[in-house]
C-alpha cells in the first residue's frame, strides 16, 4: 500500500460517515456511495435507526469527495428499509448500476437527540433484528433509484441466518449472474449469536437469490469475521474481511485475505494479513486508527488500484471515536 492522502476520502461536518463504495460514473468522475447519520446520535448504534445512503463525487479516486445527494433516504416504518439504509456496495452490469445495501425498520417512535437511545433501547433491538439485504437499480449513477420492495435475502428460520442478513458483498459474472457473500446471525433463544458469513447466488442480478449452503462458508468456531469484500480472479475468488479477534491475521480488527476456487470453500492465503489499522500518511507520519474496516477495492482494467475503508479516530472502538470518515489508500501497481 502507498501512503494515504490526508486530505483524501470523504467526511461530512456534523455526521458520522461510514461504508465507502466507489465507482466511475458515465461522467468519468468517481462516485462514492456512503452511509451517514447525524452526530446528535451515538455513533453506535445510531446507524441502526438513522443511517441513510448518500453519494459524493471526486475527479480522482483519492478525493476529497464532495457530498452531492441523499440516495436512499428514510421512507417510512411500513417499508422493510424504511428507517435505515446502510452498508452500500455499488457495482455495475452493462449500463445498469446496482446498489446493494442493508435496510431496516421498526414501528416505534423516531429517535431524537438526548432521549437516551442505546443498545438496550427497544428501537435498537427491533431494528437490529430487522436488518435485511436489498438492491436498488438505476440507469445512471445520478439515479433515479428503484428499490426492491422486499429484501433479496430474507432470514430463514432455524438456519444460520435466522436473525438477520447484512453486509452484502456481490461479485457479478460476465453473464449477469451473481455470487453474493453476506453477514448473518442466527437466533440463540431470544438473542442473536455471533457473526457468520454465508453465500447466495442468482442467475441474474434481478434475482431471485438463493442461499447456497446450509452452514456458514467459514466455520464459526475458527473464523470470527465480518465486512467481506470479494472479487473474481483467474484462479477463483479472493476475499478481504475484518478479523474480529485478531486470531487469523495477528491484529485485532486487522484485515484478512482468503482465497477460494468456487466461492464456497475458503482458506486463508499464504500471507493472511491484508492490511493493518496502522496507516502511513502522505506527510510521512503513521497513525493507528481506532477503527479501520468495511474494505472496498476499486479496480481499473482488472487490477485493484485503491483500497477504501471506514475509519474512526480515538483509542479504539465505536464509543471512543470523535470523528469517522471514509479514507482511501492507493495501491502499488
Amino acid at each position: 500500500m502507498l501512503p494515504a492522502p490526508r486530505e483524501g476520502g470523504f467526511r461530512m461536518e456534523g455526521y458520522w460517515v461510514w461504508c465507502g463504495s466507489v465507482i466511475r460514473g458515465e461522467d468519468e468522475r468517481y462516485h462514492m456511495f456512503a452511509s451517514r447519520w447525524p452526530k446528535s446520535l451515538p455513533m453506535h448504534p445510531g446507524w441502526l435507526v438513522a443511517s441513510e445512503i448518500v453519494r459524493a463525487v471526486s475527479d480522482t479516486p483519492e478525493g476529497p469527495y464532495t457530498f452531492q445527494e441523499v440516495v436512499l433516504p428514510a421512507r417510512g416504518a411500513q417499508y422493510w428499509d424504511g428507517r435505515s439504509t446502510h452498508n452500500p456496495h455499488i457495482t455495475k452490469f452493462g449500463d445498469k448500476y446496482l446498489l446493494y445495501y442493508m435496510g431496516s425498520t421498526h414501528p416505534l417512535p423516531d429517535v431524537v437527540a438526548g432521549d437516551g437511545f442505546g443498545l438496550e433501547d427497544p428501537r435498537c433491538i427491533v431494528a437490529r433484528s430487522n436488518k435485511r439485504v436489498g438492491l436498488a437499480m438505476a440507469n445512471s449513477v445520478f439515479g433515479p433509484w428503484e428499490r426492491s420492495e422486499s429484501p433479496i435475502l430474507p432470514v430463514r428460520p432455524n438456519r444460520f441466518d435466522s436473525y438477520l442478513t447484512s453486509n452484502p458483498a456481490p461479485c457479478l459474472q460476465e453473464d449477469g449472474s451473481v455470487l453474493l457473500v453476506y453477514k448473518a446471525r442466527q437466533y440463540e433463544g431470544n438473542l442473536h449469536g455471533k457473526m457468520t458469513i454465508g453465500a447466495a447466488a442468482a442467475d441474474s442480478y434481478q434475482g431471485p437469490y438463493r442461499v447456497l449452503t446450509e452452514e456458514p462458508i467459514f466455520p464459526p468456531d475458527q473464523f470470527h469475521i465480518e465486512d467481506p469484500f470479494i472479487w473474481k480472479t483467474a484462479k477463483g475468488y479472493e476475499l478481504l474481511a475484518k478479523d474480529m479477534e485478531g486470531t487469523l491475521c495477528g491484529e485485532r480488527h486487522g484485515g484478512i485475505h482468503a482465497v477460494s476456487q468456487d466461492g464456497l470453500k475458503w482458506q486463508l492465503s499464504e500471507t493472511p494479513k491484508a492490511y493493518s489499522r496502522t496507516v502511513l500518511w502522505d506527510d510521512g507520519t503513521e497513525q493507528t486508527m481506532g477503527n479501520l474496516e468495511r474494505p472496498f477495492l476499486l479496480f481499473h482494467d482488472g487490477k485493484p488500484t485503491h483500497l477504501f475503508a471506514a475509519v474512526a479516530d480515538g483509542s479504539g472502538g465505536f464509543r471512543n471515536a470523535e470523528n469517522t470518515w471514509n479514507m482511501v489508500i492507493p495501491l502499488k501497481p
